[in-house]
């Protein structure tokens, strides 16, 4: 055995030895490519490298496709030191590519969708969005997905095809959300106080915008209430704890001018035959 394996090493040492070195070659080139990837990806993620101007929805994007050409650079020079013809590998991969294309057209369809996206910008990181019924603020939007943080915490991951093919929210693009403040009073009270009571609140809610200004309004007449509304605007930042503030002060002020929020009622009107009904009803 022993004899046989030094005449082969005498035989092939020459080619295992070439062989050897391309391998340990090989593996240097995946190890510094990896590297040379995540640096690349770190520096462009970075918010002090020179792409801090570049609007941040689209640092992820660069960043995952440096690190593709990284890989794919490397992978060029490993065949090439392997010596396999890359011309006609392209060549062979173009057509290939067009029956992978074929089986892969949902994942392809979310890479133009991701492309269109970042294109149109219908939203950006940090925005507030409902995404074909996702409700969640936008964490991040790369080649295939765009990933969510929902108010409640959960972390969504939605195919960008199934984002860009549905209806999109904005709740952050124009920096300003209107509220509506309804409240039913009674019919017996007086509808003028009450749109007086909603005007005073505006007035001294300091985080209502004054442009445009709030307004109040008779919405509907309702089956038990006379429904009235204050309509007023606020910044995105204070929108949430404003609304949450005035549902309380308006009932509190409804109540304080003397007005009632009447529960649900219905009147029954009886007939006199169908009082007589129930009477002998009752008898028997």
């Amino acid at each position: 055995m022993k004899d046989k394996l030094i005449v082969f090493w005498q035989s092939h040492s020459e080619t295992i030895i070439t062989l050897g070195y391309k391998v340990v070659l090989a593996l240097a080139i995946l190890v510094a490519s990896a590297l040379i990837a995540r640096s690349v990806k770190k520096a462009i993620k970075n918010s002090k490298s020179p792409l801090k101007k570049v609007d941040e929805t689209l640092l992820p994007l660069l960043s995952s496709i440096a690190g593709y050409l990284v890989y794919i650079i490397a992978g060029l020079f490993i065949l090439d030191i392997f010596g396999v013809n890359t011309a006609s590998l392209i060549a062979l991969m173009g057509a290939a590519g067009l029956a992978i294309g074929l089986a892969l057209k949902n994942t392809l369809s979310n890479i133009a969708a991701g492309i269109m996206l970042l294109i149109l910008r219908p939203f950006k990181i940090g925005d507030f969005v409902d995404a074909s019924g996702t409700l969640g603020t936008v964490n991040e939007i790369n080649l295939f997905t765009t990933i969510f943080k929902t108010t409640d915490g959960l972390y969504i991951v939605s195919p960008n095809g199934k984002v860009w093919g549905g209806n999109i929210k904005n709740f952050t693009r124009n920096g300003k959300r209107r509220m509506d403040i309804v409240v039913g009073i009674s019919y017996a009270d007086s509808i003028d106080v009450g749109l007086n009571v909603l005007k005073e609140l505006a007035a001294s809610e300091s985080r209502l915008l004054a442009e445009p200004a709030p307004k109040v309004m008779v919405t509907s007449i309702g089956e038990s209430a006379v429904n009235i509304q204050l309509r007023a605007w606020a910044v995105n930042g204070d929108y949430w704890q404003t609304v949450w503030d005035l549902n309380k002060r308006v009932k509190e002020a409804i109540e304080g001018a003397g007005l009632s929020i009447p529960f649900p009622q219905r009147t029954l009107h009886i007939s006199e035959s169908m009082a007589s009904a129930i009477t002998v009803s009752k008898e028997t």
